[in-house]
């Protein structure tokens, strides 16, 4: 890949605008359920689906579910996606991958922290496997966060592998799977809605798209644009 450089005030104009409005919706959406659909059917439909689940539960999918849920824990998102800034600096020799990965993880969980304190829903009325943490349960935090790493992680090694079709394919694979692994057990262990887990992927997928195109497709087409202007330059085909 080019050696792209890093705009700080094109990057900041390209990320606060679409990740405000992500803001508003997140919290209008979290109004929406708690206010107004949660007395209806779709209210009880979306409490049904944990219901259904508990009534489900095996010793052996719980323990698979505790492991799966603990992939996207706080210290393990944050820890890893701090290797991983020093990881992908060192390697790549910039500071686009590194700044990319901290600007999806970080921008989903203010988000996501935002929205639990204006848009408070309670959790399933199930049993519960895991203790709750003081947060509320719209939007989904693990799910968010499973989305935004993983799936972050496995766009920035695309990039740089995207020549070699198995490897995109295994990177999303375990980009794409691991959250959707994720979501499903924090349904199973009583701890989200199918609406929380919901909202919570769409989320990190917006913040992941947003944070690529401020540092990985702008600054290509900036510097791409930037060749064209100058002395000389052709474009294939001209004489």
């Amino acid at each position: 890949m080019a050696k792209t450089s890093v705009d700080f005030r094109g990057v900041a104009r390209l990320i606060l605008l679409p990740l405000s409005i992500m803001a508003a919706l997140t919290v209008g959406v979290g109004l929406l359920i708690t206010k107004v659909l949660e007395p209806t059917t779709l209210g009880a439909n979306d409490q049904g689906v944990n219901e259904e689940m508990v009534r489900e539960r095996t010793a052996f999918v719980s323990d698979i579910t505790d492991t799966l849920s603990g992939l996207s824990d706080t210290p393990v998102i944050v820890g890893a996606t701090a290797v991983l800034v020093v990881v992908f600096r060192l390697v790549f020799r910039r500071w686009n991958e590194s700044l990319f990965l901290v600007t999806a993880v970080w921008s989903q969980s203010l988000i996501f922290l935002l929205s639990t304190v204006l848009a408070e829903r309670d959790r399933p009325e199930v049993h519960r496997l895991d203790p709750a943490p003081p947060t509320s349960s719209f939007p989904s935090g693990h799910t968010s966060a499973a989305v935004a790493f993983y799936c972050g992680v496995a766009l920035v090694l695309t990039l740089h592998t995207h020549r070699h079709r198995i490897l995109n394919v295994l990177w999303w694979l375990l980009g794409l799977g691991i959250p959707v692994g994720i979501a499903y057990s924090r349904m199973y262990r009583g701890m989200h809605h199918l609406s929380d887990v919901g909202w919570g992927f769409l989320l990190g997928l917006v913040c992941v798209a947003v944070a690529a195109n401020a540092l990985f497709l702008r600054p290509v087409l900036r510097e791409r644009g930037a060749a064209r202007r100058k002395p000389g330059f052709r474009t294939a085909g001209t004489a």
